[in-house]
């Protein structure tokens, strides 16, 4: 099958109300400007230079989310640009992309990581230090930032149970969270859920699934 036929397939399957990013990292602008062509305008990248890259060869209308690691000091890169950044795990990260949307006179969304796997690999924050965050004085200070939600990602096992158990609580803090509203926190996202486990994801409340090799095919490292 096609990209543009994966792409059908995947929207086919979702509910209207969950936002496909299309995970572009590691494929050639050939291939993503095939999924662009078939309608799609939300690509997800996990290294930032690729992402700047990609943005100067491509159309202007394409929301770049970063859903990798970020390193604070190579936020300027994608200041200008970006759209969405999924993988915030600090305030010192949050006050790094205010201070870098200043300067390009933006307000830049972010996601905030939640750490919902029992593997030490993965990055996020504890729900507690996420709750500090937000009901600080300090992140009314940043006003070129927006919090518009939370993402998380499963244990990578076969244990659905497992996963679900994550997800459901992803959404359950999520929940939680969401009353804490503020001008520059402004929660509605819930971002969880990749090519594997992203009905399973949907099924617990997920608005938001980072699909790569079910639309582009299996990645060449």
């Amino acid at each position: 099958m096609s990209i543009a036929q994966n792409l059908e397939l995947i929207l086919s399957n979702i509910p209207k109300h969950v936002t496909l990013v299309a995970v572009s990292k590691t494929k050639p602008v050939g291939d993503i400007m095939e999924a662009y062509n078939a309608g799609q305008r939300i690509f997800g990248e996990n290294k930032i230079q690729e992402m700047v890259d990609k943005h100067n060869q491509m159309p202007k209308d394409i929301q770049w989310h970063m859903i990798g690691h970020v390193q604070r000091n190579k936020v300027k890169y994608m200041a200008e640009f970006v759209s969405l950044i999924h993988g915030v795990d600090s305030f010192k990260l949050l006050k790094e992309i205010n201070k870098q949307a200043k300067k390009h006179d933006r307000i830049i969304n972010c996601l905030l990581q939640i750490k919902i796997a029992d593997e030490d690999s993965k990055f996020g924050m504890s729900v507690n230090d996420t709750k500090h965050i937000l009901q600080s004085e300090a992140l009314k200070e940043l006003k070129h930032i927006c919090v518009t939600g939370v993402m998380g990602m499963a244990t990578f096992t076969d244990d659905t149970n497992q996963i679900k158990r994550e997800f459901n609580q992803l959404k359950s803090v999520f929940d939680e969270l969401k009353t804490l509203q503020t001008k520059n926190c402004q929660l509605q996202t819930v971002s969880m859920g990749m090519s594997g486990d992203y009905q399973l994801a949907i099924d617990c409340g997920s608005t938001m699934i980072r699909v790569g090799s079910s639309i582009f095919g299996t990645r060449n490292y």
